[in-house]
């Protein structure tokens, strides 16, 4: 069943898993210069539908659905610590996929990462939501630049069509009520934003048991790059989320560390 998920399958003996979901508009190989394994972590890229090999099958119009089908497929690798990331978008989508899983009665997550976007009774935000396709086209272009591609014109038309569709699922996200995760969640910040000023990320606050806030050295992307301070924080988060939930501690504080 995770065979069209994930871009590969995990190892039996990783200690923990970390899946990264794509960032709006992109598939799983966005993360290639990602290394495949951290502090014992295996980082495993999520491929969504819509996208890249999967790019003929529909994407769902809600994040609750596309949550709930990303957490079906994921349940059988779920038996050991594991935890999310997401980056703008899909930080939502990390976010709503633990919710699924908490709501199911799953093994939940060790801890939830979540990067530069506005706690989901705050959104949605962005300047992509207000642009047309021209403008958009320009985006994508760059973003693939960004990431290594060359922006072949029917490729970045593809692209285009994945962003688009990305967008309108981002703009229909409006949770009724708002659900506190059972276990850690971080906030994660960057300095240089200019897409999601630092501040913007404190109502974070309330989404984790407990939260916390970090503020990073780097701008919007950066995070392709996969810097040591965000694998640090993956190491520490899982190791820490894993020692909460087998302490069976609870609570709630927000830690903003610049």
């Amino acid at each position: 069943m995770t065979g069209k998920w994930l871009t590969r399958a995990p190892l039996a003996e990783s200690a923990a898993l970390l899946f990264c979901l794509p960032y709006s508009g992109c598939g799983a190989s966005m993360y290639r210069s990602w290394p495949r394994f951290v502090g014992g972590i295996e980082l495993c890229p999520v491929q969504l539908p819509g996208r890249e090999n999967r790019m003929r099958e529909p994407v769902p119009d809600t994040y609750e659905e596309l949550a709930a089908a990303v957490a079906a497929a994921l349940r059988p690798e779920l038996d050991r610590p594991y935890g999310f990331f997401g980056h703008c978008g899909s930080a939502l989508l990390a976010y709503q996929t633990a919710v699924e899983l908490q709501r199911t009665g799953a093994h939940r997550p060790a801890h939830v990462f979540v990067s530069s976007q506005v706690a989901p009774d705050e959104g949605p935000c962005g300047r992509f939501l207000g642009m047309g396709r021209d403008a958009l086209r320009t985006e994508v272009a760059e973003l693939m630049r960004r990431t290594g591609s060359t922006p072949v014109p029917d490729l970045v038309e593809l692209c285009l069509d994945v962003l688009t569709t990305d967008l309108a699922v981002n703009r229909r996200y409006r949770p009724e009520t708002r659900t506190v995760l059972d276990g850690p969640l971080t906030a994660i910040a960057w300095t240089d934003d200019a897409e999601v000023e630092p501040w913007r990320t404190e109502g974070w606050e309330r989404y984790g048991t407990p939260s916390r806030r970090i503020v990073l050295d780097g701008g919007h992307h950066t995070f392709l790059d996969a810097p040591a301070r965000l694998l640090d924080l993956f190491v520490t988060g899982l190791v820490a989320g894993s020692e909460l939930e087998n302490a069976g501690l609870a609570g709630s504080e927000m830690e903003t560390i610049g």
